[in-house]
């Protein structure tokens, strides 16, 4: 069997995937933050890491998969006004400023989007993590930093001194200079640009934050890079296999992230980073600060099956921008009813097509090729020389990956009456009663089936 092979973010190419430890796979993917409803640019990012997962089982690996959920410190951006998201939130739905608001607002967007991902086939992760959970390990580890001389403390919180990292700024690929400034208050409270916060105080613009702790800073509530880290290796371990997210998160929040792991153990934490690209629609990144975002709700409420989105995705490599149009989704949900509806006419799995599974995996196994591995179904779909039953058993296989739903379309039942005639018309064939044949198939056809001959007999299809 082919190797699987990655692209590492870090090293900037494709790798032969072989865990830390035996077969089992750490691996931690960058939950949301829970203070709106999911656009479908963030969950394309979860249909990647979904599939890498199912490659990863598919290759016998055991996954330890963590994903965590951000409830708060995740700031509007790295670099504006420094306004918690979660905080916003509460001021746009007009709930009163507490931490009980604050709890019971991120509690209904988790479940939301927890809704959605099982719409999507999206598997839940081995465990979900809420930052509010872990502030004590947080602040274990910022600790550990400030022990190793990283740190520096402001009137506004506790910052890591990148200009003390040798190698700042290594899976962007970027010097400092290029890199985005990770500010989480003002510059002028900074050593560097690229400094960023571990530890905001509540003081300030942040005086009034519902969510504060104490710590060795002053109260206060932790930084978003931080909160990763430290969920991550509490479950994983300081070294692990694969850290997934968006691209957008590879100049800062991953950036930093490695920058206070390895400030914090001294040695390197994450052997593969892989990143999904973005959804851009009229050419522009989807996103709710840009205003041109679409939930998974509003393609159903305009009659598109979710996996519908999720085909769309497939046909698309994952470090390819995905252009979305309603063009687009209604092509993917006509290819997708296409697939269900010709599946649903294979009789039941038998032994598969080992050519065409050979093909297929070697396509997932390079880099998650999964455009290529869709193009090899629709060649198994056209095969006319194979029987039914053997596509059957290869399209199973081959949905353990793409996850559109084919073990559960159910073969419509053909009516004996038809299944007489198809028999008395492959009689009259083997009799050579040609015009017998052709009446008995104009029959079959005008109740609504056709008859495909195949090398072992036949099928009957709906029309």
């Amino acid at each position: 069997m082919e190797k699987l092979k990655l692209y590492n973010t870090l090293s900037r190419k494709k790798e032969e995937f072989k865990p830390i430890k035996g077969k089992t796979v750490g691996y931690y993917t960058c939950g949301p933050t829970v203070y709106d409803y999911a656009h479908i640019g963030n969950l394309r990012t979860y249909i990647f890491e979904d599939v890498l997962k199912r490659v990863l089982v598919y290759n016998d690996y055991k996954v330890k998969h963590i994903e965590n959920i951000t409830d708060v410190g995740h700031l509007v951006s790295d670099a504006d006004d420094g306004e918690d998201k979660m905080m916003r939130a509460l001021k746009r739905e007009g709930l009163k400023p507490d931490a009980k608001s604050l709890l019971k607002l991120a509690q209904q967007y988790a479940k939301a989007f927890k809704e959605d991902i099982k719409k999507l086939n999206i598997s839940e992760p081995d465990k979900w993590t809420k930052a509010t959970d872990h502030v004590k390990e947080m602040i274990k580890l910022i600790k550990q930093n400030e022990k190793n001389g990283y740190t520096y403390e402001t009137k506004d919180g506790l910052y890591f001194d990148t200009s003390k990292l040798k190698d700042y700024g290594k899976l962007a690929g970027l010097s400092k200079v290029s890199l985005k400034a990770g500010s989480r208050v003002s510059m002028g409270d900074k050593k560097n640009p690229t400094d960023f916060v571990l530890w905001i105080k509540a003081v300030g613009e942040n005086k009034d934050h519902v969510m504060v702790w104490d710590s060795p800073w002053g109260r206060g509530f932790p930084g978003w890079h931080i909160e990763c880290s430290a969920m991550s290796m509490k479950y994983l371990g300081e070294h692990f296999d694969i850290h997934c997210g968006g691209i957008d998160h590879i100049p800062v929040h991953h950036t930093n992230e490695i920058a206070q792991n390895e400030g914090a153990t001294k040695k390197k934490s994450v052997n593969f980073w892989c990143h999904g690209e973005f959804l851009v629609m009229d050419k522009k990144r989807m996103g709710k600060s840009a205003g041109n975002f679409i939930t998974l709700q509003t393609l159903i409420d305009k009659g598109y099956n979710p996996l519908a989105y999720r085909y769309l995705n497939l046909q698309t490599h994952y470090r390819q921008k995905l252009s979305f149009s309603w063009e687009a989704v209604e092509a993917a949900q006509n290819a997708l009813e296409k697939l269900w509806a010709t599946v649903a006419e294979y009789d039941k799995p038998k032994v598969g097509c080992a050519e065409y599974e050979e093909v297929f995996f070697k396509a997932v196994n390079d880099d998650l090729n999964i455009p290529k591995a869709l193009g090899i179904v629709w060649d198994l779909v056209k095969d006319k020389e194979l029987p039914g039953h053997a596509k059957m058993q290869s399209f199973l296989k081959f949905d353990k990956i793409l996850g559109l739903g084919l073990d559960k379309v159910k073969k419509e039942k053909i009516p004996e009456s038809i299944i007489k005639l198809a028999k008395d018309r492959e009689k009259a064939r083997a009799d050579k009663a040609w015009d017998k044949a052709d009446k008995l198939r104009q029959q079959v056809e005008t109740k609504g089936y056709i008859i495909e001959d195949t090398k072992t007999g036949f099928e009957i299809k709906k029309r």
